[in-house]
């Protein structure tokens, strides 16, 4: 696997944010389909399948690569956006698919690898490589919410993660953290991860928790996010079921209309 370019990078917003990525001439920043924000004149960029880790791995192995993405449900192509520019330096800006923050990381003071929810990958640096990582238990595969497949990225140069709502990192040092399966953004591979359950069945079926929960220890990083974009769109939808196509669903709405059948 080839040395990751060296990139640049600003990251803007607060709570909508973007990531501005400098390029120096024949650099390139590889970003999950539709994520880009703009770019500057100079920047040119291509759909690939594969993340141009391995430029020799030929045709048999970019379709291994794209397959493996199709099984994470991401898209099996990835947007290559390079300086074509003889001088000069350019940039390239991604954003998030919705509200929460951008999580930079190196992975060259990451130990060159992290495990990240499948979802989460926004953008890195050329010479990143994608690839998934199965859990090696049953129960984890079943009842992990976000399932058993992660994504594992490996190289050495900067990637770029996106988690909803706020983030937080947690260091392990030998102990055991619990956490609703759909909070966890990454973890260090050094750190172990499991399912368990929600405690009886009386916490399980009336806690309002799931019934299980992710269960991470060992030594190592772990990142977390406040508002997984899963439980936002459940209760969006759930609202949405609850209303009806007028205002006599809401309480004025009805009030409005019994006095104007009285009237």
């Amino acid at each position: 696997m080839q040395r990751s370019h060296e990139i640049d990078y600003t990251i803007t917003g607060d709570d909508l944010q973007f990531v501005e990525v400098e390029l120096d001439p024949g650099e390139t920043v590889i970003g999950e389909a539709g994520t880009m924000m703009y770019i500057e004149d100079g920047i040119s960029f291509e759909t690939k399948m594969g993340d141009g880790a391995e430029p020799d791995q030929g045709m048999w192995g970019k379709l291994k690569s794209a397959g493996k993405r199709a099984i994470t449900g991401e898209s099996i192509f990835i947007t290559h956006f390079t300086n074509t520019a003889s001088d000069g330096k350019a940039k390239a800006a991604f954003a998030a698919p919705y509200p929460g923050k951008i999580v930079p990381i190196d992975l060259s003071q990451a130990g060159g690898t992290i495990i990240a929810q499948k979802e989460a990958f926004l953008c890195a640096a050329m010479g990143t490589k994608i690839d998934i990582a199965f859990q090696k238990k049953l129960g984890t595969g079943l009842f992990g919410g976000e399932g058993f497949i992660l994504q594992k990225l490996e190289g050495d140069g900067n990637v770029f993660l996106h988690a909803g709502g706020t983030v937080t990192g947690k260091m392990l040092q030998g102990g055991t953290l619990r956490v609703d399966t759909g909070c966890i953004v990454a973890f260090d591979p050094t750190v172990e991860y499991s399912i368990e359950r929600a405690g009886n069945l009386k916490s399980m079926v009336f806690g309002g928790e799931g019934l299980f929960l992710a269960t991470l220890s060992g030594h190592g990083r772990v990142w977390l996010q406040s508002l997984p974009f899963s439980r936002l769109a459940d209760r969006i939808l759930a609202n949405q079921v609850g209303l009806r196509s007028d205002d006599s669903g809401s309480v004025i709405g009805g009030l409005s209309n019994i006095f104007e059948n009285d009237g």
